[in-house]
């Protein structure tokens, strides 16, 4: 479990760089993505599978939607166009599908040998989650997801005022 820990923490920082490192916004989502998988493993293998879950479905599914929905709204024109079919070789996906891969073999290892121990600590389960979400917490779950809102309407009109002027 530990080499699983370690590994899947190293992939996570080896992507989070990566991400940070790259010039093209689409490079960058794509390190984010395996790096968001990564830390998704890392909740995994300490025990808290409904964390994991969470990472995958909220962070690296519908986060990142939001993200390449941005980025395809505001790159505009045939310029763009062409710079984005340049994004997309066959070579720009080796990096993030090795991390991938490597984070793929490991789950599968984990689930041949069944090698999850329960945690020692406080186990958090989906009723918990849930109570608090809708509990002492409401409030700032409703701010983040008028925050997120008001950044989708903002991206949007910001698009519109572009494609106007060009």
């Amino acid at each position: 479990m530990n080499a699983t820990f370690d590994l899947s923490a190293i992939i996570a920082v080896l992507a989070t760089v990566m991400m940070i490192t790259r010039a093209s916004a689409v490079h960058a989502l794509l390190y984010l993505t395996v790096s968001l998988l990564a830390v998704a493993m890392v909740f995994f293998v300490l025990g808290a599978p409904f964390a994991a879950a969470l990472e995958v479905i909220i962070y690296a599914g519908a986060i990142m939607v939001l993200f390449v929905f941005v980025v395809m709204m505001l790159n505009i024109g045939d310029e763009a166009a062409a710079l984005e079919r340049a994004w997309l070789k066959p070579s720009i996906w080796i990096g993030p599908s090795v991390l991938a891969l490597l984070l793929a073999i490991e789950l599968g290892a984990l689930a041949a040998t069944g090698g999850l121990a329960r945690p020692a600590g406080v186990v958090v389960d989906v009723q918990a989650v849930g109570i608090a979400l809708v509990g002492p917490y409401m409030l700032a779950v409703e701010i983040a997801s008028f925050l997120l809102l008001a950044a989708l309407v903002a991206a949007f009109h910001l698009g519109r005022a572009v494609m106007k002027g060009a």
